[in-house]
């Protein structure tokens, strides 16, 4: 999973932010004096803006965010044998996939996973694990870029951005219309308070979590679009291969290192064990390796 757990941790922190931003400066108490508040269509393109650049703020931020939550070290000058094939491998990827050539890297973790990201298919990063350096072998590990590489090419993070940015509007749309309703049913008040402030963080935060079973639907298709793009740069039985090898470390409970919010874009999803499917990012590996097998 590794991006988009980042990717819509730092956009919910962008909403609260402007949320909290626009009750210090008065801009909820301004927007309801000249009727924003009470004309839904204002209030709806009003919240577009704030949506849709939460959003991209998020895509903005994305590989740094990443490089932070991962601590992945970026290969400048390939040390020795091992960093010069991976620099190799996602250039040659790279130049089949006709993007640009991205940042390549190495985090600590024991799990198999890898992760791409950025705001430009080129100028994008892509890293792997160290445990996947170390369990998987050249054709594996080649397979396991490749879907990364199609990530990027297909511009996954891209669209995601524009969802989420559709997803943010109508959570602040909803959270202030509920909030403006119960603030005046309970606390009596004409004009925004602090009790619609209070409401309107919480509606926003619970909204966003059901909203996010949105992301991540489009989540699981892209992944076996990726895998379709993995099949295409390296081949569909390396693919294959490559997913058997994480059914069988996910069987034999490889610990998961990673932080719960880098879970989404890896080519691992890291599922809990009572997780429910509408909040899973990834499909089931072994649907989407019989998908591979029906050249899906």
């Amino acid at each position: 999973m590794l991006r988009i757990g980042l990717f819509l941790a730092t956009n919910i922190a962008v909403l609260l932010l402007v949320a909290t931003i626009l009750e210090i400066f008065g801009l909820e108490q301004y927007l309801a004096q000249h009727g924003v508040q009470g004309d839904m269509t204002s209030l709806l393109v009003m919240c577009a803006i704030f949506g849709f650049t939460g959003s991209f703020i998020s895509l903005l931020l994305s590989k740094t965010m990443a490089k932070m939550g991962t601590r992945t070290q970026i290969i400048e000058h390939p040390a020795n044998a091992e960093e010069r094939w991976l620099v190799e491998t996602v250039a040659d990827l790279a130049q089949k996939a006709g993007i640009g050539m991205p940042e390549v890297g190495i985090f600590p973790a024991q799990q198999s996973n890898a992760f791409a990201t950025g705001w430009n298919k080129n100028k994008a990063l892509v890293a792997v694990s160290t445990g996947l350096l170390q369990r998987f072998d050249r054709e594996e590990a080649r397979a396991v870029l490749a879907h990364e590489v199609g990530h990027v090419a297909n511009g996954d993070m891209v669209t995601l951005t524009l969802i989420q940015g559709v997803v943010n509007t109508f959570v602040m749309f909803l959270a202030r219309v509920v909030g403006s309703v119960i603030d005046k049913a309970i606390f009596k008040n004409d004009r925004p308070g602090i009790g619609y402030f209070a409401i309107v963080m919480v509606l926003q935060i619970v909204l966003g979590i059901l909203a996010s079973t949105i992301v991540m639907a489009f989540s699981r298709w892209r992944e076996y679009r990726a895998d379709a793009a993995g099949a295409h740069l390296a081949s569909r039985g390396s693919m294959i291969k490559a997913l058997q090898r994480l059914q069988a470390e996910t069987s034999a409970h490889v610990p998961n290192e990673l932080p719960d919010t880098m879970t989404a874009f890896g080519i691992s999803g890291g599922w809990k064990e009572h997780a429910m499917r509408l909040f899973m990012s990834h499909p089931p590996l072994d649907e989407r390796i019989e998908a591979l097998r029906r050249g899906l």
